[in-house]
C-alpha cells in the first residue's frame, strides 16, 4: 500500500444546508446555527484538533430554482438558501486557531478583480498565510439575473475569461508591490519604498485595471489557488493555475483517470504532475464498531432529503428532473451549467430518476463510507491507492457530529497506519501542503509577474 499521507479538507457552507440536504432537521445538527460565529470558531478548533488541512467553503451566487421551474423545496429545505458569504467568516476562524487552512470561494464572474484582490490578501495578512481561493465562474442562471445579465457567459467562454482574470490578480499580488517595499522607517519617516512600488496596466478583452494593489505583500502574495472544473476546458484552466482540485466520482477507475487527466494537464502547462493536489468529496459515518455505524447510517436516512438532493442536482445540470418519469433516461441537454456533471448524469450514462433518488438517499450524492474505524481507514487508503488522488473534502451530515466522529475514531486510526500526520508542519497553507515556500513556485505561471520593474512591466505588457 501506498505510504502517502491523506490530506483532509472539511467540506462546508456558509448555510444550512450543503450537500446532504434534510439533515438539518436532525435534532442533534446545529446547523441552523450557521449565522453566529460561536458557531464557525467551535467547528475551526474541532477542525483544528483533528489536523484537518483546512476547511473548504463553498458558495453559489444565485438560488436553485431549476427544479420544477419554482423556490418553494428550495426555500422548505434550506438548499443552500439561506446562504451568507464565505469571506467573513476567515477572520474569526483564524483568530480562534494557529494551522487549520481556509479555502474560500468567489465567483470571478461577478467579482472586479481588483477588489476581491484586496479582500483575499487581508484574509492572507490576517490569518498569517492560511488562505486559499477557490476559483469559480458561476453555473446559475439565477445569478446572471439577480447581476444585470440576461444569460450567463457560455460555459468555455466563462474560462478565456478566468484565464485573464487570473493574469491581473497575478500582477497585483506578485508585481505590484517588490520584497522590501515595507521599510517601517519611523525615523525617517518611509513606510513604504515608492520606487518598489509600481502601478498595474493590465489592458486586456475583458478587463482594464490601471492602478497599485492596496495591499503590501501578505505571506503568501498569491493565495493557494483552488478550482473544482473537470469539464475538458476546465481541465486545462487548472492545469495552468490551479494548486488544488476538487474532482469528485463514484468509482475509484472514473476517478483515477480524472486524476490522470489533471496531472497531465499540469504537465503539458509546463507544471511538475505533482504540482497539483487532488482531492474526492465524500461522507463518512463512522462509529465504533460496524453495526454501530449501520444503524447511525440508518437514522441520518430518516431525516434526509432525497428529493432536497435532486433539486440541487437540477442546478447544477441545468435539467429540470422533476419533469422525468421514475425509469426515463435523463436526456444530455446543452446548458451553460456544471458541464462535467451534466455529462456524468446524462447522454446514455443509463441514470433514471429513480437511481438518482437512490443514489441521493442521503441527500447529497457523494460516495458514503460507512463502518468501523478499521473499515473507513482501510476505504480511504484504497481510494488513495487506487486512484492517486491525495486527499477527501469531507462533507457534513449531522453537524458537528460527523466531524468529531471522524476526528476520534478515524483520525487516531490513520496515524496508526502512519498514512496521517500527527502533528502540524510550520509555515503558511502552502508551505504545510506542499513542504516548500510560502509562496507560488517558479514553474507557476504566476510567478512570472514577481518583483517587476516598470520597465520589465512595460517589456511584457508589449
Amino acid at each position: 500500500m501506498s505510504r502517502k499521507q491523506i490530506l483532509l479538507n472539511a467540506f462546508n457552507m456558509n448555510s444550512v444546508g450543503h450537500i446532504n440536504h434534510g439533515l438539518w432537521t436532525h435534532p442533534r445538527d446545529r446547523s441552523t446555527e450557521f449565522n453566529t460565529l460561536e458557531y464557525w470558531t467551535e467547528l475551526a478548533r474541532l477542525l483544528e484538533r483533528g489536523l484537518f488541512d483546512g476547511l473548504f467553503i463553498a458558495d453559489i451566487a444565485g438560488v436553485y430554482d431549476v427544479y420544477r421551474q419554482s423556490l418553494d423545496l428550495t426555500l422548505r429545505e434550506a438548499i443552500q438558501l439561506p446562504v451568507h458569504d464565505p469571506l467573513m467568516l476567515v477572520s474569526a476562524m483564524a483568530g480562534a486557531t494557529r494551522h487549520l487552512g481556509f479555502g474560500v470561494t468567489a465567483s470571478l464572474s461577478y467579482e472586479p478583480p481588483y477588489l476581491l484582490a484586496r479582500r483575499l490578501s487581508t484574509l492572507d495578512h490576517l490569518s498569517r498565510g492560511r488562505v486559499g481561493w477557490n476559483i469559480v465562474t458561476g453555473y446559475l442562471e439565477s445569478a446572471a439575473r439577480a447581476l444585470g445579465l440576461e444569460h450567463q457567459v457560455e460555459h468555455d467562454r466563462r474560462y478565456d475569461q478566468a484565464d485573464e482574470y487570473l493574469e491581473v490578480l497575478y500582477k497585483l499580488f506578485e508585481g505590484s508591490w517588490e520584497d522590501g517595499a515595507v521599510l517601517e522607517d519611523r525615523a525617517g519617516r518611509r513606510y513604504a519604498d515608492p520606487a518598489r512600488v509600481h502601478k498595474v496596466e493590465h489592458h486586456g478583452e475583458f478587463y482594464r485595471v490601471e492602478g497599485y494593489h492596496l495591499c503590501s505583500p501578505s505571506p503568501q502574495r498569491t493565495p493557494l489557488l483552488f478550482q473544482a472544473g473537470t469539464s475538458e476546458r476546465g481541465r486545462r484552466f487548472a492545469g495552468r493555475h490551479a494548486e488544488g482540485v476538487f474532482i469528485t466520482g463514484q468509482h475509484p477507475q472514473a476517478v483515477a483517470e480524472q486524476v490522470r487527466q489533471v496531472r497531465a494537464e499540469a504537465v503539458a502547462a509546463g507544471r511538475p504532475a505533482d504540482a497539483v493536489k487532488l482531492f474526492m468529496g465524500l461522507t463518512v459515518i463512522v462509529a465504533p464498531s460496524e453495526a454501530e455505524a449501520r444503524d447511525k447510517h440508518a437514522e441520518y436516512l430518516r431525516y434526509a432529503s432525497p428529493e432536497a438532493g435532486l433539486a440541487h442536482l437540477s442546478s447544477s445540470i441545468g435539467i429540470d428532473l422533476a419533469a422525468y418519469g421514475l425509469d426515463e433516461p435523463i436526456r444530455y441537454q446543452k446548458t451553460n451549467a456544471i458541464e462535467s456533471v451534466a455529462r456524468t448524469f446524462t447522454a446514455g450514462s443509463g441514470w433514471t430518476k429513480r437511481k438518482l433518488l437512490e443514489q441521493h438517499a442521503l441527500g447529497g450524492r457523494y460516495p458514503t463510507l460507512v463502518g468501523s474505524p478499521q473499515q473507513v481507514a482501510d476505504a480511504l487508503a484504497n481510494w488513495i491507492e487506487q486512484t492517486d488522488l491525495d486527499g477527501f473534502n469531507l462533507t457534513r451530515t449531522v453537524t458537528p457530529e460527523s466531524y468529531a466522529d471522524f476526528i476520534d475514531l478515524v483520525v487516531p486510526e490513520l496515524q496508526s497506519r502512519g498514512l496521517y500526520k500527527t502533528a502540524y508542519a510550520a509555515g503558511s497553507l502552502r508551505e504545510k501542503l506542499f513542504a516548500a515556500g510560502p509562496r507560488l513556485p517558479a514553474s507557476h505561471p504566476g510567478a512570472a509577474w514577481r518583483d517587476l520593474s516598470r520597465s520589465a512591466e512595460r517589456a511584457l505588457r508589449a
